[in-house]
């Protein structure tokens, strides 16, 4: 992500959560954790965690997650919520690899992240890295739209996604049975001047790595 990305999260981490709920509701964790197929146990790598929307939703169902962000202080703020490290482990990600070893995890869950990186295939290889065999990636993002305004205010990179690209991505990642369709839920947000108000479709994408899970 850019340096005016990074300051736009650490200057809004303070008052994220009220302003995510202004944008999306809790009905997109609920979905995208539902594609997934959570189960306690097991472990979760959310990928630009935020001030933890989709972590909260992962420890309440007893997985333990590792909450990857760019932002220090949006870190911070998951620190705040969640003080037990064997529960939350926060990492900070400086480069386009993501700070989290081979296999590591059951599930990957990306939620407003892709419109913020500079290659959205390269962001869904390194998801598919970090998967254990068998493991779940879930991407929760905009479809395609015209609101230029969100580039500027939001430092957005891209305008949403054609649903047939983010398909092909992550099956060019090597994972299989790829669904990618409409989440039933809309992103809004209103520019500064007012005059401009954007309601944007969300898509939820789920794709899973290929071979066996290990043994529990």
């Amino acid at each position: 992500m850019s340096e005016g990305s990074r300051a736009y999260f650490d200057e809004a981490a303070p008052r994220w959560d009220a302003l995510r709920k202004s944008f999306f509701s809790d009905a997109v964790r609920d979905k995208a954790l539902s594609a997934a197929g959570v189960r306690p146990g097991g472990t979760a790598a959310d990928i630009g965690a935020g001030s933890g929307f989709i972590t909260e939703g992962l420890v309440r169902r007893g997985l333990r997650v590792i909450a990857v962000d760019q932002s220090p202080a949006m870190l911070d703020v998951v620190r705040r919520k969640f003080p037990e490290p064997a529960a939350v482990e926060c990492r900070l990600v400086e480069t386009e690899r993501l700070p989290v070893e081979d296999g590591a995890v059951d599930h990957v869950f990306a939620n407003m992240y892709l419109h913020h990186v500079a290659s959205p295939a390269d962001s869904i290889r390194e998801m598919a890295r970090i998967l254990k065999p068998g493991g779940t990636l879930v991407l929760t993002d905009l479809d395609t739209h015209h609101f230029e305004f969100l580039r500027r205010e939001h430092r957005d990179r891209w305008m949403g996604f054609p649903r047939e690209d983010v398909r092909a991505w992550m099956s060019g990642a090597g994972l299989d049975a790829v669904s990618v369709d409409c989440a039933g839920e809309r992103c809004c947000a209103r520019a500064t001047c007012g005059a401009v108000f954007a309601d944007v479709s969300i898509f939820l994408a789920s794709g899973r790595k290929g071979g066996s899970p290990a043994p529990r």
